[in-house]
């Protein structure tokens, strides 16, 4: 029997879901004290603001050493740059970073990241051949010639990386919290 070849959509769709199924094993398992727990002494995270909103640590810059991300900082990561990816797939004006709000610690985070898969998922299973050939200057540089099919993958490895950090992370909480 010949098997069929999946679609460049099928196969991108198949690999985001394999690595959404992973990040709602963690989803499920948060709680909101889990996302501002701080794992070092050096860590990023959100911070509250005078408005009752949330801010980023952030540097422009890289900094040396690499602060510890937070379970916050990290679903606030994937907000900012999931979001900006939808907008260049959907060529709308792309949001900067400080434009993305955060929602704060648990089930509104939750919400917002589940809202922005449902998103994703309307937009890829829309894109034919031809949009995922189109040129993307996201997340490289413009000249680098790489395509909508090159952002998609990219949101699928961004993605799981980002995952197996806030696993680790709830984990590693979990852990030291049953220790003490």
């Amino acid at each position: 029997m010949r098997r069929v070849s999946p679609s460049r959509n099928e196969l991108v769709r198949w690999q985001f879901d394999l690595t959404w199924s992973l990040f709602e094993y963690h989803l499920d398992r948060l709680t909101a004290a889990d996302f501002l727990w701080e794992p070092a002494e050096l860590c990023w995270t959100m911070r509250p603001d005078d408005t009752g909103g949330w801010v980023a640590d952030w540097a422009d810059t890289e900094p040396d050493p690499i602060p510890v991300p937070t379970v916050a900082w990290l679903s606030w990561h994937i907000g900012w740059w999931w979001s900006v990816a939808i907008d260049h797939v959907c060529r709308r004006t792309p949001r900067e970073r400080a434009d993305i709000a955060w929602p704060g610690p648990g089930a509104p985070t939750i919400a917002w990241l589940r809202q922005l898969r449902a998103d994703w998922i309307a937009i890829v299973d829309a894109l034919d051949d031809a949009e995922l050939d189109a040129a993307s200057a996201y997340p490289w540089p413009a000249d680098a010639g790489l395509t909508i099919a090159h952002l998609v993958s990219w949101v699928d490895a961004e993605l799981m990386k980002n995952v197996a950090e806030i696993g680790q992370l709830r984990l590693l909480r979990a852990a030291t919290t049953q220790v003490a």
